[in-house]
């Protein structure tokens, strides 16, 4: 069984996304003092289900993503990590948090591409544009900018829409846990509509 330094954290990372960290706290500045002599410094990163990112004691779901560290910085303050997120996996049994978070895990079945998706994709792709264009233009700052840069690779890609549609953690939780590209890409499409046809009706006619 395969064991991998956790951390969990208030979002959710998916495959072929990018990670930016400021590690303060001493357990994982620790994990990440023992990780980066390793040919391949890795992670996993979790969503926490109940509780907070600092302190620990905290409930975690148990589908998440690995973390590949690219770049560690150093400067005075926090340490600054870049990692992207790589293969999902799933928790089978979380050891002692001490001297960081540790668990057993099981890695997950990659999506397979599927050309007859492309299409699909595509619209899939206008779909998500067109929703960070218009949360820009309502002024609520997206997070992601309706014009980035997303990978070549279908899979890839579809993950990278994923991570940029503008949902929440639970919904972005769920999303990590299809089985297939097919789903990915329909349940993303169809989460993302509802969610954005939501928060109309809600601004159109507010309590």
């Amino acid at each position: 069984m395969l064991t991998l330094p956790m951390f969990p954290l208030g979002s959710v990372l998916f495959p072929a996304m990018p990670l930016a960290l400021r590690v303060f706290e001493e357990r994982y500045l620790k994990m990440m003092g023992s990780i980066l002599d390793e040919e391949t410094p890795r992670f996993g990163v979790v969503l926490i289900e109940r509780g907070s990112e600092v302190g620990g004691g905290d409930k975690r779901f148990a589908t998440g993503t690995t973390a590949d560290v690219l770049q560690v910085e150093a400067p005075d303050g926090p340490l600054q990590v870049m990692a992207r997120g790589g293969q999902r996996f799933r928790v089978t049994q979380w050891l002692d948090d001490e001297p960081f978070p540790m668990a057993e895990i099981k890695y997950l079945p990659e999506l397979s591409d599927e050309e007859e998706l492309a299409m699909d994709v595509s619209n899939l792709e206008k779909t998500v544009r067109e929703a960070l264009t218009y949360l820009d233009e309502e002024n609520l700052q997206p997070v992601w900018p309706a014009d980035i840069e997303l990978s070549e690779d279908l899979v890839e890609r579809t993950w990278q829409l994923t991570g940029i549609s503008p949902l929440g953690p639970l919904d972005h939780q769920d999303l990590l846990e299809c089985d297939s590209l097919q789903e990915l890409v329909k349940a993303t499409r169809v989460t993302l509509v509802d969610a954005l046809e939501m928060f109309r009706l809600s601004r159109d006619n507010p309590v």
